[in-house]
């Protein structure tokens, strides 16, 4: 009661301008910006940096950056000296649409995708990978109709056909004089592809195929590009051939003319308004009775003779499903890389804005405290800076492993690019999250983009596969992989799992300092809990099956244990591409850094509940764990502008409060 009555007199006297000089309230300088780069030092070369986390194609990328900055399609606007480009969300979603096609147009004129359909060979890939990875930086509708254009319409003639769809199909694809859609999903039926009602008969007096929608339930949904824009598609369906299904096969159907008219036969609405994504025409699709040539059948893993014989080189129904998706990983793939760089984005804006901005001071009369100067806000901030260049290496890990593909790769390729779409999308969301909260009020704003590109990217989590059925598939396999190997009684080959041809790892009773940091220890505790929780899950679906469950059903029962593996895997994995990036590099500050962030990353994985939940952690090394962390974060202040400098986004493509935040607010500027 004493301190609020003090409090109380001192505002009062105040009020009346009678107080002693002593206890007046004094107001304080007007707060002014301090570009961060004048206090801030560099202890090692960005550019260096960005050429490993980037990897690739960094002359196309800023080229690419520069056609958006010159464009006013591209929604140039002013704040605070500065010129910042980003979609105008306060548009109409029909606005939204129309100005993303306006812009595929432009960056078709320029030749940003000149070779993408063309081409062939690892160096046309990695241009694509850049490509999308710049637009994804600029707007995920801009990369996601691209996307379904390119990857999806595009690519599923390149591997679905042969040699006569590539000849008809593909450079008028390239061309956009052909704009592509993809009828996968259906209302009743999305991650369970093979469950897909649409049905497809052959009519062998017409040489024709021809296509229903059967029900409600098989209408094609969430089809991105079906509302207005895509004047063909390729239809995934049953394949009724004399009464016997066949299982899915895709077809080319064109679904309007050159001036927009709906073809005949198919009905087309509209999806609506969406929580992101606006600027993507999603719509719904019916049949009736829609007929299509017979070299409409994309027909590289199967096809259809003139008097209606089912032909396959792969007899077997699982395998010949198997063969005909591969190739859509690439989808995946895109996804789990465009994640990455909203990251970067998200987290280059919020920490050059706590590199400015200040809030309460530690003793009177002196300077209010950098935001990123109060360790809890290193705290919050740096562990997710650890895990975006973990996600970085990873990522260019993916690429590579796709441009090299070969047929018996290509499961290695789903699962990996399961396990690390589930994982990026998963870390994305959080990132957006803790940046949109470490930006406060600022973070709300629309033109500061990271609130924005929560709506916008929320769906990465399921598209593309539901996240929780990928961390099933992943840990499917591991358990194939494990009862496959014990079978043979050989050792481990693939996947990861070598390590578990070693002896078990063992974690010290006492961590300390040294050894918490040692890439050694940080391996062998993700080797462990990977180890023990495959063996654990092996255990735990024999069981089931020794009491008469299906193997589907227990892998269900024991799904908990399921979502755990396959987080261990992806987890180890990932730390696996950041250790091989760290060895390329001579001794010297940029592999000191890169160091320390290795280490936050790894302690950040090891604080995860499940190494105390299973027992791999005690409690008294739990917390040493997180104290370690806490150093990590303090050592890499210093850091904090180079290390998301390094991330090597134009200005333009972040947010005005990442720069001088008081005058973007002025009112000279609003």
């Amino acid at each position: 009661m004493e301190q609020a009555f003090k409090r109380t007199q001192i505002l009062t006297n105040h009020l009346l301008q009678s107080s002693p000089s002593s206890q007046t309230l004094s107001s304080n300088a007007c707060l002014s910006y301090s570009p961060p780069e004048l206090s801030e030092n560099y202890a090692f070369d960005i550019k260096d940096m960005r050429k490993l986390i980037d990897r690739h194609n960094l002359e196309e990328r800023d080229w690419l950056f520069g056609l958006m900055k010159q464009s006013k399609l591209f929604n140039p606007k002013v704040r605070g000296g500065k010129v910042f480009v980003s979609p105008d969300y306060n548009q109409s979603m029909e606005q939204q649409r129309e100005m993303t096609l306006k812009r595929i147009e432009y960056l078709l004129e320029k030749g940003a995708f000149k070779g993408w359909l063309t081409e062939k060979g690892e160096d046309i890939e990695m241009r694509k990978f850049a490509g999308f990875e710049v637009c994804s930086i600029y707007d995920h509708s801009l990369f996601t109709k691209l996307g379904v254009h390119f990857f999806l319409w595009g690519g599923a003639i390149q591997f679905f056909g042969t040699k006569h769809h590539h000849d008809k199909w593909l450079r008028d694809t390239e061309n956009y004089w052909i704009k592509g859609c993809f009828a996968m999903t259906e209302l009743g039926h999305g991650s369970n592809v093979r469950g897909i009602e649409t049905v497809t008969t052959y009519d062998s007096n017409t040489g024709e195929f021809v296509i229903n929608t059967p029900c409600e339930s098989a209408q094609k949904y969430w089809i991105g590009g079906a509302a207005n824009h895509a004047t063909h598609t390729v239809v995934f369906s049953q394949l009724h051939i004399n009464g016997t299904n066949q299982g899915v096969h895709a077809f080319i159907v064109q679904i309007r003319d050159a001036d927009g008219n709906i073809s005949p036969n198919i009905r087309i609405v509209d999806c609506g308004h969406k929580i992101g994504l606006n600027g993507v025409d999603n719509g719904q699709i019916w049949f009736d009775n829609v007929r299509v040539p017979r070299e409409n059948l994309l027909n590289s893993v199967a096809d259809v003779s003139p008097d209606g014989k089912y032909l396959s080189s792969i007899e077997n129904p699982d395998q010949r499903f198997a063969a005909f998706m591969a190739p859509l990983t690439v989808g995946r793939i895109n996804i789990a890389i465009s994640s990455v760089y909203q990251s970067k984005v998200a987290l280059a804006t919020s920490i050059r804005y706590a590199l400015t901005r200040r809030a309460f001071s530690l003793k009177q009369n002196e300077p209010e405290v950098l935001l990123l100067d109060y360790p809890s806000h290193q705290r919050r901030l740096f562990p997710l800076v650890a895990k975006t260049y973990a996600m970085s290496f990873a990522a260019n890990y993916l690429k590579m492993l796709y441009v090299k593909r070969t047929p018996q790769s290509n499961k290695t390729i789903h699962i990996v690019s399961s396990s690390f779409k589930a994982t990026f999308t998963w870390n994305n969301m959080q990132i957006l999250q803790e940046c949109r909260e470490a930006c406060g009020g600022q973070g709300l704003k629309t033109e500061n983009r990271v609130g924005q590109l929560k709506g916008e990217y929320d769906v990465q989590s399921t598209f593309e596969g539901d996240n929780l059925i990928l961390m099933q598939q992943v840990s499917k396999a591991l358990f194939a992989e494990y009862m496959a190997a014990q079978k043979r009684n050989k050792v481990f080959k693939g996947l990861g799992l070598e390590h578990m041809n070693k002896p078990c790892p063992v974690i010290p009773l006492q961590l300390t300092s040294t050894t918490l940091r040692c890439s050694q220890f940080q391996m062998d505790a993700l080797c462990l809990r990977e180890r023990d929780l495959l063996n654990r899950f092996v255990a735990d679906v024999s069981k089931c099956k020794a009491k008469g469950e299906s193997s589907e059903q227990a892998f269900m029962m024991c799904y908990e244990l399921a979502q755990d593996l396959g987080k261990a895997s992806s987890d180890r994995a990932i730390f696996q591409t950041f250790v091989d990036a760290e060895t390329t590099l001579p001794a010297g500050s940029l592999k000191d850094v890169l160091g320390t962030l290795r280490s936050l990353y790894a302690l950040i994985c090891i604080e995860d509940v499940s190494f105390l939940q299973y027992g791999y952690l005690s409690v008294d090394n739990g917390a040493n764990v997180r104290r370690e962390i806490t150093k990590l974060c303090t050592e890499l202040r210093p850091h904090a502008l180079a290390l998301v400098s390094s991330f090597g986004i134009p200005d333009a493509f972040l947010g005005p409060i990442a720069f001088n935040w008081i005058e973007a607010n002025a009112w000279s500027s609003v």
